[in-house]
């Protein structure tokens, strides 16, 4: 297969490069951390980039610990939908919540804070979980003219692939960098996992899985 070639319509998306989805982080996404050398690695291949960052108030709607009984992990219903318990993480104003600090910065254009309003959770660069509530970043790529997004960073099953799920559906194309992503993978009940699942939908929409070898 050919070498992607780059041009001046494609950006580099960072989704939630934050300590706090790395090892020793409040959600940790394992090797999470290993994903910053691949970033800064594609980095310097992009002209354009923004990324995004995870910012909840204490007692968000989405940490189990606003719910007496439940746990982590735990799925309940919400207004938008199915939602996950998760421990506490993203915090605002935590150093833990910050753009971890190995990340460069300097091709990073634009910096979309989500999940701030504290009833819904957000794992989408583009919408909260009620899938309208807009974060702002669509309108901000049509006003610079990108119309192919590239993915990296955290989680591949949820924030990552909601993120690539909602481009394609907002009429951009969509490629999510494997190497430079990680996932969570949560045991479903039928043995396979919220990776497996994730994969698939992407794939049955369109969505391109690549490694960083196969951009030119």
């Amino acid at each position: 297969m050919p070498a992607i070639a780059l041009g001046a319509t494609d950006i580099l998306g960072l989704v939630d490069l934050q300590p706090t989805f790395m090892p020793g982080g409040e959600l940790p996404v394992a090797d999470g951390d290993h994903v910053v050398a691949a970033v800064n690695r594609l980095l310097q291949r992009f002209a354009h980039a923004f990324a995004t960052q995870d910012w909840h108030p204490p007692g968000h709607l989405s940490f189990a610990s606003a719910h007496p009984g439940r746990k982590p992990y735990d799925t309940i219903a919400m207004p938008y939908g199915e939602q996950v318990l998760w421990p506490d993480h993203a915090v605002q104003g935590s150093a833990n919540a910050a753009l971890h600090r190995d990340v460069d910065l300097t091709r990073v254009e634009v910096i979309i804070r989500k999940g701030f309003r504290r009833e819904i959770d957000s794992y989408s660069t583009f919408f909260e979980n009620d899938r309208t509530t807009t974060t702002g970043l669509d309108g901000w790529l049509r006003e610079r003219g990108f119309t192919r997004v590239f993915l990296a960073g955290l989680a591949t099953d949820f924030c990552v692939a909601w993120s690539a799920e909602d481009a394609m559906r907002l009429g951009y194309q969509v490629v999510v960098i494997e190497d430079a992503c990680r996932g969570i993978g949560v045991p479903l009940p039928n043995g396979r996992t919220t990776l497996d699942t994730a994969r698939e939908r992407l794939r049955g929409l369109g969505i391109r899985f690549i490694t960083s070898a196969d951009i030119g």
